[in-house]
């Protein structure tokens, strides 16, 4: 699959979110939408993103945004994460990896020297016609709401 840019048609998705409901891209037909990406519920990065749109989420929706966090946790993971950290957004289980690999976003990582496969760190923000406007690939975790911000007012 080649590498999502800017000006591409967001690739369509349908999965299940936290509660189990199907939750597909065309839904948000009409609305920004804010599709971040991150590698796991409850590891301390994805935690400080996750409050930073939830401390923020008010203000991004009086801004027109939906924001939706996807990751490759179950659904039972992403409910456990979602009422521990109050998080009064979407986050869409993609346990068969198939949105992360239509997103580009299933990578090789590296750690300590191991080479494995995870989610990069990615937030794509797409406009009411479902064409992505920004890729974000150097997410800043504490400042993620205001780093979309500064992009838009650029």
């Amino acid at each position: 699959m080649a590498e999502l840019k800017v000006g591409d048609k967001a690739p369509q998705f349908t999965s299940k979110n936290q509660n189990g409901e199907e939750i597909k891209l065309s839904d948000f037909q009409g609305k920004k939408v804010i599709l971040y990406f991150y590698p796991k519920d409850n590891t301390p990065g994805c935690t400080t993103e996750a409050c930073n749109f939830r401390d923020n989420y008010q203000s991004l929706l009086k801004d027109g945004f939906e924001v939706i966090g996807v990751s490759i946790d179950s659904e039972q993971s992403h409910q456990k994460f979602m009422s521990k950290f109050e998080l009064p957004f979407n986050l869409v289980s993609d346990e068969d990896k198939k949105i992360v690999e239509d997103y580009g976003v299933w990578v090789e990582k590296n750690m300590y020297g191991k080479k494995y496969m995870g989610t990069a760190r990615t937030t794509f923000i797409i406009d009411e016609k479902g064409i992505i406007q920004h890729i974000i690939k150097k997410v800043d975790n504490k400042n993620a709401s205001q780093q979309i911000r500064d992009l838009l007012a650029q």
